[in-house]
Parts: structure tokens; C-alpha cells; sequence
């Protein structure tokens, strides 16, 4: 395996025929987990190289010794292809030290797989069980552990206008339950209503992304509103700050609630519960935290705890003009949300990192570059954003930043390539093993040739 070396860093690739999203955003977590010394890492590959049109992908499982910098042989779990971007796997160990991999989660249950050996993958899906499965239907699943040895599932529940809900296992992944009412429901289940006026219908969505509290009995969650619009009226997709009844693809405004997981209840930053499921009215009485006056984004915020236990979030945002965006760290000070801007973005699909480390500085890795995309003539890979990886920092609590490094892996080989969705490697606590990031890249805008990548600190 290649390793390329820079200044203080190495840059180690893996796998091969990725398509667009070979390693997920922060809406689908996490494809990494650090046990037994060794890093797992879940993707979507194995596209043949050589094709010249967007080709099925399948769910891989690799090793990572990080003494010697080398990969274990890809591990391919089945045989079923798929082109839908959102099948990309995601990786959990119990607390027995059993891996779990689930992966084709779209308006789907998904297959969940157990390993039969504790911290291994074997060599064969001969090596791995078939689990239980979760629930009928899932999109965007993100696991997490949890008060008392549990594990937690953050999930919209089905297609882009139904709810966001959760699951908890206490039992390893046997089983799972859940709350009465789901979190969100924006549009309350009526996209299927029919109405006088096209404009009244009400087919509100949202994004989301979750944290869990220090002590595991809380779930901080983070949301963006926009309207789904099926029917594609142009009235219902104008926006007044840029004038246009174009559909541009942007999530609007912060909306945030702390999700109590020992009694369900719901509330919002004040503290005052909020019933559930929260529509579009309750979202916007109750919950907004940011109004973002029609500028928009493509994927929700990172979320970090900040020194004062309150959550704080990196999000990406259009500008004066929708195709130019910027990185802002959004946080809780003297009684007010507060928003300062880090850097411009190339695109507002861009998936980023943002964490706290134990000096008290905010390290934030961001994806940036002079890449231009148009959307209406990019290419699929390109599709979601993409551009170079630097690390910005911040020592005053966020309120200015520095860039420090360049990460951008700078092999001749990777000229012209785009990289996305960077992500840190956790154990299997959330615990964040430093010096390590993990990200994709491409070059091609049009084929299934993405590689992965793992960023290896040298000082660290």
C-alpha cells in the first residue's frame, strides 16, 4: 500500500471503485471505529474501473494496522449491488467487542450483520451472521453508544417528507424500541393531502444530525427545514433573497432540541418540553435557533460540545449568491446564538469536522479550494460538493480563526482530484483516537472511481 508523506502527516489510501459518497456525511455515522488496536473502516466500492457510465457499488469492510501503515485485503459483504449513494454501510461494536455492520438503508431495513469473532473481520461474509433486523425502514442511521451499555439509532423514518425518530438496544442488537411519538414530523404525514391551492400543501422536510451528551443520557439533534415539492411548483421554491422560484436544493435555518433517552421527553435550548412530533409551527416557535433569512445549506451542522457543556455546530451556508458559501461556527454566548464566519466553502454539500480538544482549542477541518461547480452542468461525483481539506483552528472560543495545515493529499497522482466528507476515528465509546481522519476522493466527475483515504498525524 502507498503511503504518501507530507510535513508532519501521511496520507493512506484504500479501496477502489467508489461512488459518489464512498464515505458518508455527517447524516450517516460512523464508518469508522478504532478496537483492538486496529482501525475498521466500511465503504462503498468495487465498481469495475474501466466502465464508462455510473456503475452498481457493494458494501466493503477493510483493516487498518496503524504501526504499519498497511490495509488488510478489502472484505466485500455480499453480492448485491446497488447505484443508490445512500447504501453506504456504517460500523458499531457492542459492548461484548462484536462488530456490526448495516448497511442499504434507504426507505429499507437494510442488512445488518454481526462478526463472529470479537474485533474481527475474518476473511470471507462467511465470517459474519446475519442480525436482526432493525426496523422495516431507515434513511440516514447513525449509532451511537449510550447510558447503561445501550446503543442508540438516529433515523429518518422513511421518504424525504416522514419523521426522524430513534431506536435503543439493551440487549446488544437484538432488539430495539423506541418513543411513543417520533422527534420531527415536519408536514405531520400530509403529503399526500390535496388541496385547493397547490401553494397551501404542506410538504415541509428536514435534515438532521445528532450528538450524544457526556454522559450518554441525552441526544443533542440539529436540523435544517426546507420544502420537498414534488409537484415542482416554482412559486412554492421562490426565494426572496435571491429572487428566484429556481429549485436550489437549500435547507433552511438552525433548529435545535435535547432529547432526554431516559423518558423520551423533548425539549428545546430554553429547556421547555416540546410535544412531539414537532411540526413546521412548533419547529418555528420553538426550536429555531439561527433564522438564516433565506440562505441555505445542503447538508446539516457537526455538532461539538463546547467548554461550557452547551452545543455548539459547524455549518456551511450560501451568501449573496446561492452558488457562494461560507463556514460558520454557530455557538451559545452571553445569553444569544452567535455565528462567526471561519472561511469561504466551495459548496454548500460540503461534510465537514469540528472538535474541541482538551487544551480548549477548536480544530476545524473544512473543504475549500478554488473548484468551481455549476449545478446544473457538474457531473454526478461532483455532484456534492468536494474541494482541497485544511485544518483551521481557534484559541478565543471561536470568535476568530487561523488556517494551520494544508491536508490535501499532494501526490502527483491526486492532482485534480476532489475530496470529501472528512470524519474523525472514534472507539467504540466516541472516544476520538487522535491523529487520524478519514475522507474519499475523486477525480473523474462522471464514473464510479473514488478512492478512500485515512490521514495519519506523525505527531501524534
Amino acid at each position: 500500500m502507498d503511503t504518501e508523506k507530507q510535513t508532519d502527516f501521511s496520507v493512506v489510501p484504500f479501496g477502489s471503485g467508489g461512488q459518489l459518497k464512498m464515505i458518508y456525511d455527517r447524516r450517516q455515522r460512523p464508518q469508522a471505529i478504532f478496537i483492538n488496536n486496529r482501525v475498521y473502516i466500511v465503504y462503498n466500492g468495487g465498481a469495475p474501473m474501466d466502465a464508462e457510465t455510473r456503475e452498481k457499488t457493494y458494501p466493503f469492510v477493510i483493516s487498518f494496522n496503524p504501526e504499519t501503515k498497511s490495509f488488510s485485503s478489502p472484505l466485500q459483504l455480499g453480492t448485491r449491488g446497488s447505484n443508490d449513494q445512500h447504501y453506504c454501510p456504517i460500523i458499531w461494536a457492542d459492548n461484548d467487542d462484536f462488530l456490526h455492520i448495516l448497511s442499504g438503508c434507504h426507505r429499507t431495513p437494510g442488512t445488518h450483520l454481526i462478526s463472529k469473532k470479537v474485533a474481527d473481520i475474518g476473511n470471507s461474509v462467511e465470517d459474519w451472521s446475519p442480525a436482526p433486523e432493525i426496523r422495516n425502514s431507515l434513511s440516514y442511521p447513525t449509532v451511537y453508544h449510550i447510558y447503561n451499555n445501550r446503543q442508540v439509532v438516529y433515523f429518518r423514518t422513511g421518504e424525504h417528507r416522514s419523521s426522524w425518530s430513534y431506536l435503543i438496544s439493551d440487549d446488544e442488537g437484538k432488539t430495539w424500541s423506541g418513543p411513543e411519538n417520533d422527534v420531527t414530523d415536519l408536514n405531520m404525514g400530509e403529503e399526500t393531502a390535496t388541496v385547493d391551492d397547490p401553494m397551501d400543501l404542506n410538504e415541509w422536510s428536514s435534515y438532521h444530525t445528532c450528538f450524544p451528551s457526556k454522559d450518554g443520557k441525552f441526544l443533542h439533534a440539529v436540523f435544517c427545514s426546507y420544502d420537498d415539492n414534488k409537484k415542482d411548483i416554482p412559486e412554492k421554491f421562490y426565494n426572496p433573497r435571491y429572487g428566484t422560484k429556481k429549485n436550489l436544493g437549500l435547507k433552511y435555518n438552525l433548529y435545535y432540541v435535547k432529547i432526554n433517552l431516559q423518558t423520551h421527553e423533548v425539549a428545546n435550548f430554553d429547556g421547555e418540553t416540546i410535544k412531539t412530533p414537532i411540526d413546521i409551527g412548533t419547529a418555528n416557535d420553538k426550536c429555531k435557533i439561527w433564522d438564516t433569512d433565506w440562505r441555505g445549506a445542503g447538508v446539516p451542522p457537526d455538532i461539538v460540545i463546547d467548554e461550557n457543556d452547551n452545543p455548539a455546530f459547524l455549518h456551511v451556508l450560501s451568501e449573496d449568491v446561492p452558488d457562494k458559501c461560507n463556514y460558520y461556527y454557530v455557538r451559545y454566548s452571553n445569553h444569544e446564538w452567535i455565528q462567526t464566519a471561519i472561511t469561504p466553502a466551495t459548496d454548500d454539500w460540503n461534510s465537514c469536522y469540528l472538535r474541541l480538544d482538551e487544551s480548549g482549542t477548536l480544530h476545524a477541518y473544512l473543504i475549500v479550494g478554488d473548484h468551481k461547480f455549476v449545478k446544473e452542468t457538474r457531473g454526478n461525483m461532483d455532484s456534492r460538493g468536494g474541494g482541497d481539506i485544511e485544518e483551521w483552528i481557534s484559541t478565543d472560543s471561536g470568535f476568530t480563526w487561523k488556517r494551520v495545515r494544508d491536508l490535501t493529499p499532494r501526490a502527483p497522482e491526486y492532482a485534480g482530484w476532489k475530496f470529501n466528507n472528512i470524519q474523525p476515528i472514534k472507539d467504540p465509546k466516541g472516544n476520538v483516537r487522535d491523529g487520524m481522519l478519514l475522507f474519499y476522493g475523486w477525480k473523474d466527475s462522471e464514473l464510479c472511481k473514488a478512492k478512500g483515504f485515512l490521514i495519519i498525524d506523525q505527531n501524534k
